[in-house]
């Protein structure tokens, strides 16, 4: 059973123009992202899913240089842009990432292909079903045949959020989840505002410029409420609307 990595990127954010593409710790945050997914054992390719607009080809440019595979598609329907790259790059599930989040660890994406390799007959799989991880570690597996099921069914919203008309009805798809036994969703290390980014410099600047563990941000964190009050105030925009 093949599984890809899809990265989703693009610099036309609306809180933070260009945020893929800024620096952290010496390397862009895309190159994080890229470089934690190439570093999970049990992914078998990464591609970066961006768009077809000329303002994205610097994002393009900077997966390929990063080792990623690059996938065009329409700005504003990412799930054309997952179906197209697994047209292009064919698997039977998808990783979903998102490229505004750096820290991601690739144990516990493994963790989230790993339930999935178990059991196959699962729909999704993820992290966030039950939020109890940071938010910005978020990881999300979808069967490509339930993925070009969305393509041909979901609209408005559900085509930019990729999975919500999935894990929103557990009814219809089986759904699985890799749940920690302490809740720690209250602490934020994604990057959407300029406080995250102090944040995200400060955990950097202590834990250096390898890839992190999980366990070690949460434990740098609690140890450094200067750090977590940077972006306790952000809220996270809200879901988008069918």
């Amino acid at each position: 059973m093949r599984v890809n990595a899809v990265i989703q990127a693009r610099l036309s954010s609306t809180r933070l123009p260009g945020k893929v593409l800024r620096p952290l710790g010496g390397r862009s945050v895309l190159s994080w992202v890229i470089r934690a997914a190439r570093e999970t054992h049990n992914v078998d390719a990464v591609i970066l899913a961006t768009s077809d607009a000329a303002d994205d080809d610097p994002v393009a440019e900077e997966a390929a240089r990063c080792g990623a595979s690059v996938v065009r598609g329409p700005l504003d329907d990412v799930l054309a842009r997952y179906v197209k790259a697994v047209r292009e790059h064919p698997c039977d599930a998808v990783v979903r990432l998102t490229a505004d989040c750096p820290l991601h660890d690739p144990a516990l994406i493994a963790q989230v292909v790993g339930l999935w390799r178990a059991d196959p007959t699962l729909d999704h799989v993820s992290n966030v079903v039950v939020r109890r991880h940071p938010r910005g570690l978020d990881a999300e597996l979808v069967r490509v045949a339930v993925l070009a099921e969305q393509d041909r069914t979901a609209t408005g919203g559900h085509r930019e959020h990729v999975t919500s008309d999935i894990y929103t009805r557990p009814d219809v798809y089986r759904c699985g989840g890799v749940v920690p036994g302490v809740d720690n969703s209250d602490l934020r290390v994604t990057l959407d505002t300029e406080e995250d980014a102090k944040l995200l410099d400060g955990v950097v600047a202590a834990l250096g410029t390898g890839v992190p563990a999980w366990q070690d941000v949460v434990a740098l964190l609690r140890s450094r409420p200067d750090l977590v009050a940077l972006n306790a105030a952000v809220e996270q925009k809200a879901m988008p609307t069918p």
